[in-house]
């Protein structure tokens, strides 16, 4: 009886206000569900077979003693136990069956429930992320994928096997005394109520020490990543950063004391009340057998059923709030799945012509979307989005890129510039206008294409948490070792892997924090020619470095600027000045265009920017 209030405990600590659902979330989880109907029909047919054999043995028992008590023969006694025995295997056959139909299945559903979010997440625009907390998008991915699957294989299996277990149990106590059956029956809410209200208070405390456990992962996620740790030893104070985590893991020490406590009076209690139960079984069915209105086996076989009667009638109690909660889960999986990604692929595309690639612009206004179409309130821990649209940030940019040429961009902060290179690769779509590659517009071309014709390096060079060699290989899978040392020995770095313990296989550290900014662009760039694209984006290359980084890192540029058309985005004029067309944009707008002399004799704009910056440098090289 004390695992029957072990379970009592478990399902009330589960109960939680279930929200409504609709029909569409049902016929949804269907469609997850139907590729494992087999496994999953079979699951049902051995719980039934299950609740079954757990009626049986105890009936059998009450024979057993039966036949003991009035003499009958040896055999008998003998068959009796041979068919228990059988039960007995057969019911842990049919358990370790089911077990393995139940992983089958459980697994099954999170991994088509987490590819299917990936999938999905991985379309979103870049908007998405820069809004989304990457936790919580996690959470999706494990916590409620866990949660949605054990719709199948918990709940519904929990449900069938425990209302056959608790009708045929019902039936069997019934016709063997329903005087005793119902004053059994009248223990019940002593059983059930401390347990719903015990529960609830232990969910209680499970749910503030989640909180707590998700404060402190959130506190070491961010303070022990490379950039955190830095920030910390920089400006942060370390002491006041040790007193919060103790506080909070303090918070959950006492939390866990409290609740192991609750749960050992509660168990405690339940321990009683279940012995209550078998004494009344034992002292009201004797007093039967002793007056020859009950025989001795009938006693024994109402004590066993009744073990087996109240763990089913509190499991299904629970069963409906179980089961809300679980499809509360397969609602927020749901919820991810149903945002539209706002750059999509047309089911027909078309194909960047051969060899050389244009770009152009024209006539692009854009604005970045509202918050209402990238993102989800829940993903973001707000309680309603914006849903005002963005003002514009370009407005009728056109321009033109021949096929070999070099376009610079210039101009303030703010001005536009890195949303026309967001704008090439498709991370963002244009709201009029249009842009084009080789006279296709982006948006005709599928993302492979895309890919495959255009190369971007931006100014924090971002790795992988992966080795150099797998760093390189996201640009090429099929690239051979010589295709990796030819690329490297052309971004001037050739000798420095060579000269690590693991050479490629050497891990780089988070956003490749383990090597130094120059060697990070460079290892970049390096992947950047392992792509050969046929047109390059250079958002702000050498933004960062030091001189000497950007004097190597500038090689590298010009090795892979060799022959393509490219698109440079740069603060430090002097880096620009042999580009064929520089274009100086303010407040989203072309306000003026051409080369470095031209826009130098118009004593403009560009004039402004080229005085105020490096009017007495010399000129440094392309990039």
């Amino acid at each position: 009886m004390e695992v029957t209030a072990w379970m009592s405990l478990h399902h009330a600590m589960n109960a939680q206000e279930g929200r409504p659902f609709s029909r569409r979330t049902l016929k949804r989880m269907g469609g997850f569900a139907r590729p494992h109907a087999r496994p999953l029909t079979l699951f049902l047919i051995g719980s039934v077979t299950l609740a079954v054999l757990a009626v049986a043995t105890p009936v059998l028992a009450g024979r057993v003693v039966n036949a003991i008590t009035t003499g009958a023969a040896n055999d008998v006694v003998i068959r009796l136990a041979v068919i228990i025995a059988v039960l007995a295997l057969l019911e842990g056959g049919f358990g370790l069956f089911n077990r393995w139909l139940s992983a089958r299945i459980g697994e099954g559903l999170i991994l088509d429930l987490r590819t299917a979010v990936f999938d999905h997440v991985q379309r979103m625009p870049v908007a998405f992320f820069t809004r989304t907390r990457t936790g919580a998008l996690v959470s999706r991915l494990n916590n409620d994928v866990i949660g949605a699957q054990r719709a199948f294989s918990d709940t519904l299996s929990g449900v069938v096997s425990n209302l056959v277990t608790l009708l045929l149990t019902f039936a069997v106590m019934v016709t063997i005394s329903w005087q005793i059956t119902l004053l059994a029956l009248v223990l019940l809410p002593v059983f059930v109520l401390p347990a719903r209200r015990m529960g609830k208070r232990l969910a209680r405390l499970e749910r503030e020490a989640a909180a707590h456990d998700a404060a402190m992962s959130t506190q070491m996620t961010e303070r022990f990543s490379a950039p955190g740790a830095t920030l910390v030893k920089l400006f942060g104070r370390p002491d006041r950063e040790s007193a919060e985590f103790a506080a909070r893991a303090g918070r959950v020490r006492d939390i866990g004391v409290r609740t192991a406590m609750v749960q050992h009076v509660f168990i405690t209690a339940l321990t009683m009340v279940s012995a209550l139960a078998l004494a009344l079984v034992y002292g009201l069915g004797g007093f039967f057998s002793l007056r020859g209105q009950l025989d001795a086996g009938a006693v024994v076989a109402l004590a066993l059923l009744l073990t087996r009667l109240y763990a089913p009638l509190t499991a299904l109690a629970s069963a409906r709030v179980e089961i809300m909660s679980a499809l509360v889960s397969f609602e927020r999986v749901f919820e991810v799945l149903d945002l539209k990604p706002l750059v999509a692929e047309k089911p027909q595309t078309r194909r960047v012509p051969d060899g050389p690639v244009g770009v152009e612009f024209t006539d692009v206004t854009f604005a970045y979307p509202s918050a209402d179409k990238v993102s989800l309130a829940s993903l973001e821990e707000v309680a309603t989005l914006d849903t005002r649209g963005g003002e514009d940030v370009l407005h009728d940019v056109s321009f033109h890129a021949r096929p070999g040429q070099t376009v610079a961009l210039v101009g303030s902060s703010g001005a536009g510039k890195s949303t026309i290179a967001q704008l090439l690769p498709r991370l963002y779509d244009v709201d009029s206008g249009s842009v084009r590659l080789g006279g296709v517009d982006v948006r005709d071309l599928s993302f492979s294409e895309i890919r495959a014709t255009l190369g971007m390096v931006t100014q924090d060079g971002h790795l992988f948490h992966e080795t150099i060699r797998e760093n390189l290989l996201l640009a090429r899978p099929e690239a051979t070792e010589d295709d990796l040392w030819d690329v490297l020995d052309r971004a001037r770095l050739a000798g420095l892997i060579r000269s690590l313990p693991d050479g490629l296989d050497t891990l780089v550290g988070e956003r490749g924090y383990r090597l130094s900014g120059g060697e990070r662009q460079r290892l970049t760039i390096a992947r950047l020619l392992l792509a050969r694209p046929r047109v390059v984006i250079l958002d702000e290359a050498t933004a960062h470095l030091d001189s000497t980084s950007e004097a190597a890192v500038q090689e590298a540029l010009t090795e892979a600027l060799e022959g393509r058309t490219a698109i440079i985005i740069a603060h430090r004029l002097s880096t620009i000045r042999q580009a064929d067309q520089i274009l100086v944009l303010e407040a989203g707008r072309v306000v003026e265009h051409g080369t470095h002399d031209e826009l130098l004799a118009r004593n403009g704009r560009y004039t402004e920017l080229h005085t105020t910056q490096f009017a007495t440098q010399e000129p440094k090289a392309l990039v």
